[in-house]
């Protein structure tokens, strides 16, 4: 019985050590631990804080210059409208004076338009006037104007450029454009829509008809390519 008591207290002896041990073993792990975590946490919590403060420094700047980035954008972007609005307004300048340049006769001019021929009337013999049935200088003014009014971007007449400044005279069987002495018939070419022009001289009760009934005899011809000198000396 003896025997058996000591053997126990053997055993329990042992596991008493060996549970010590392992306890002793634990905390002295775990102590270690808490110091080295400790000390790795304050250095690593330094480091931390260093790079957030810069980090949030750094995203401050950065909100900054997106900020400025935006206001610079705006910037050029109402510049570019400006400068838009400035290139069509000097394109439309550009453009009006090139129109008046061809209007002066300033410039050569190319293009489809129209041909109209105004031609003197058959002779009548009953008819006492002979103007009665000539082309005279405000017949072709009628279908001058006519056509300006339409869109003609230059007009000749008889091959002769003329220009806002342009006069013409009827003395007897011709008429004088600028000085010059053109005879019948009269061809009056004029650069511009075909379409636009031939339907202005042909609407009834228009040009056509009023020559017509002046006993005039009109013709008119579209042309796909006209070419027009500008005027010399003015």
């Amino acid at each position: 019985m003896k025997k058996k008591v000591d053997s126990n207290r053997v055993i329990l002896s042992l596991v008493f050590l060996v549970l010590g041990f392992m306890v002793a073993f634990s905390y002295r792990v775990t102590q270690d631990d808490s110091d080295n975590g400790k000390g790795l946490t304050d250095r690593q919590w330094e480091q931390h804080l260093s790079l957030r403060n810069e980090l949030i420094e750094q995203e401050e700047k950065n909100r900054e210059l997106q900020k400025e980035l935006n206001e610079k954008q705006e910037k050029v972007r109402n510049i570019e409208t400006e400068l838009s609005k400035e290139a069509q307004v000097f394109f439309n300048m550009a453009e009006d004076a090139e129109k008046y340049r061809m209007f002066l006769g300033k410039v050569k001019v190319t293009g489809k338009g129209v041909k109209v021929t105004l031609a003197d009337g058959e002779y009548n013999p009953n008819e006492e006037n002979i103007n009665n049935y000539l082309v005279h200088e405000h017949h072709v003014f009628k279908v001058v104007n006519e056509l300006y009014i339409s869109g003609a971007q230059a007009i000749s007449i008889n091959g002769q450029r003329i220009s806002h400044n342009s006069y013409i005279l009827c003395t007897g069987p011709v008429i004088t454009v600028d000085g010059r002495q053109h005879p019948a018939p009269f061809e009056i070419t004029a650069i511009g829509d075909p379409d636009v022009l031939s339907s202005a001289l042909n609407i009834t009760g228009g040009i056509k008809d009023q020559l017509v009934n002046d006993q005039i005899v009109f013709s008119l011809q579209e042309v796909d390519d006209i070419k027009m000198d500008p005027i010399l000396g003015k």
